[in-house]
C-alpha cells in the first residue's frame, strides 16, 4: 500500500473525529499531493513540509502548517496556481478542500492528533 492511501488513519481535534486522513510520507507522495484530482473528501498530511503549491491543482484548499508537535502555526485558503509561505517552523502540512477547515472550528494554536 502505497503511503498516502487511507490506512485507517483519523485527524482528530480534542478528541474529535474531523475527517479521514491519508498520509503523504515519501517525497514521491507529498511531490504529488493533491495533483490530478477534482476534490478531497477528509485530508491529507504531508510530512516534513515547510511550504506547499496548488500549482496544476483543480480545487482550492485550507492549509494548516503544523509544528513538531501537531499545534497549528497558520492556516491559509490558496486558490490554484499559488505558491505557499515558507512556514519557518513548519514539521508538516494538512491541505483539505476550502472551507473545511473553519467548518470544522480549527483555529490558529489548535493541537490536532492523528490516530
Amino acid at each position: 500500500m502505497s503511503s498516502s492511501e487511507s490506512s485507517g488513519n483519523w485527524l482528530v481535534l480534542d478528541g474529535r473525529v474531523l475527517a479521514t486522513l491519508e498520509i503523504a510520507a515519501t517525497r514521491r507522495d507529498r511531490r504529488r499531493g493533491l495533483l490530478g484530482r477534482d476534490g478531497l473528501e477528509g485530508a491529507m498530511l504531508l510530512t516534513r513540509a515547510k511550504s506547499v503549491h496548488t500549482l496544476g491543482m483543480r480545487f482550492a484548499i485550507d492549509v494548516a502548517h503544523l509544528d513538531s508537535d501537531g499545534v497549528v502555526l497558520r492556516l491559509t485558503t490558496m486558490k490554484p496556481r499559488r505558491l505557499g509561505a515558507f512556514i519557518m517552523h513548519s514539521r508538516s502540512v494538512i491541505e483539505t478542500e476550502a472551507g473545511a477547515l473553519a467548518r470544522w472550528g480549527v483555529v490558529k494554536g489548535d493541537r490536532l492528533e492523528i490516530r
